[in-house]
């Protein structure tokens, strides 16, 4: 039951990243200033790709975590955690200036997610035999 337990909780917290990541584009559909800079930004397929990916990676780890075999799925969360982790403080330093406090509740909201999913599947229980 225990592991279970620890499966649920990072896969709440899965989609808990992949909700904020929803509504930090939302809100900046409703910026005025986001907009604004948004149109002069050249978005290539790629970008798309990549911003179409930070929503589907924690989509899917939500479900892996809960169907993965219990070292497979620790290390695929310790390693795509810290991944997120590091990239959502850097997301988070794109909206330090000028400050956008809406916009850093939410992103800063997934960089303590993300570390905390890399933390619990540090923390995985051992297995008893």
């Amino acid at each position: 039951m225990e592991r279970l337990t620890w499966k649920v909780r990072i896969s709440v917290l899965w989609l808990f990243m992949a909700v904020a990541m929803s509504a930090h584009s939302v809100l900046a559909f409703m910026d005025p200033a986001a907009m604004e800079e948004l149109g002069e930004m050249q978005m290539s397929a790629g970008m798309f790709v990549f911003m179409a990916l930070f929503w589907l990676i924690p989509l899917i780890m939500a479900f892996l975590s809960l169907i993965l075999k219990d070292s497979t799925n620790r290390w695929a969360n310790i390693v795509l955690g810290i991944v997120f982790t590091l990239l959502n403080i850097w997301h988070l330093t794109e909206h330090l200036a000028p400050p956008v406090v809406h916009q850093i509740l939410v992103v800063g909201s997934t960089v303590v997610v993300t570390a905390l999913i890399a933390w619990y599947a540090w923390r995985w229980p051992k297995q008893v035999a």
